[in-house]
């Protein structure tokens, strides 16, 4: 078997079999197009079938060099699971990283912002342009429902349940859930498909899809990023926001004012409770609250 045909069969598994959405197969492909990258420039003439452990750690060693902790044990993972999928379609008798020790790296907690600095950066947007309702609309979306990019841009309008007061959203692994939304989010949605989204002149294939750009296509997720850069530059904010910081503070806002934390863990769609306790680590004061209000000595 050749590389390029493993990787092939490899990402029918991801996409089918494990249901993971383009960017993460995108991702695990990339460190399977590392290796190979590695095995052509050496002039390693091996198939996936035959590669060795002793070359993998070779592979692994040399990239090292110019990788932190944190990218080291994600390119270790990535070959992990391409090497588990050999085995598990019966190419390959073993995973040759099965003996391979990923670096320690420390739980790096979560960059959140305050609700006054969402508030400026909410005011920092021209409302003045088509797009300033649409770009009000996706930061309220954003940190009203705590979404993920991913599942923002794919965000369609018969997923709105606005009656009910809940949007469905389609998650990692195509998992679907209902989180509630305030009449506050529901209206500045509203005012961007009444008064901006209707004007547009839609594509096909976006007619169902919430939030689109000019031409009437689908936003990407390096368009929602650039958003969230040039709204925090210009409401003077000296932080790193990313789409995903307003996910982290919708999390800990909620946990802040007392909010349960598995009620938390079914709205930010984490398999794992241990995923959101990050949380807890954010903020402390939740912790002192608990200890106050339920120990006997208290």
């Amino acid at each position: 078997m050749k590389w390029d045909n493993a990787l092939k069969d490899y990402k029918h598994y991801l996409k089918l079999e494990r249901g993971l959405s383009k960017n993460s197969i995108d991702n695990y492909s990339l460190d399977v197009l590392k290796l190979m990258k590695y095995l052509s420039v050496n002039e390693i003439s091996v198939s996936p079938l035959k590669i060795s452990e002793k070359t993998i750690q070779e592979f692994v060693y040399n990239a090292s060099k110019s990788l932190n902790a944190r990218s080291q044990s994600r390119l270790i993972s990535g070959l992990r699971s391409f090497f588990s999928f050999l085995v598990f379609e019966d190419y390959r008798k073993s995973n040759p990283l099965d003996l391979l020790e990923s670096p320690k790296i420390g739980r790096k907690l979560p960059d959140t912002i305050s609700i006054a600095e969402i508030d400026k950066i909410i005011q920092a947007i021209d409302l003045s342009k088509p797009e300033g309702e649409r770009n009000r609309a996706i930061i309220e979306t954003l940190y009203g429902c705590g979404l993920r990019v991913s599942e923002l841009i794919d965000l369609k309008i018969s997923d709105l349940y606005f009656e009910e007061g809940y949007i469905k959203v389609t998650g990692k692994g195509n998992k679907q859930r209902f989180i509630p939304i305030s009449d506050y989010t529901i209206k500045f949605i509203n005012i961007y498909k009444s008064e901006v989204r209707i004007h547009l002149n839609i594509s096909a294939e976006a007619t169902d899809t919430l939030f689109l750009n000019r031409r009437g296509k689908k936003l990407t997720r390096a368009m929602i990023f650039t958003i969230t850069r040039d709204l925090t530059e210009a409401a003077g904010i000296n932080k790193k926001v990313s789409p995903h910081t307003f996910r982290h503070s919708f999390a800990t806002h909620l946990l802040e004012n007392g909010a349960d934390l598995r009620a938390i863990q079914q709205m930010l769609g984490h398999e794992s409770i241990t995923t959101t306790e990050i949380y807890v680590h954010v903020d402390r004061s939740h912790l002192k609250k608990v200890m106050e209000d339920f120990h006997p000595r208290r």
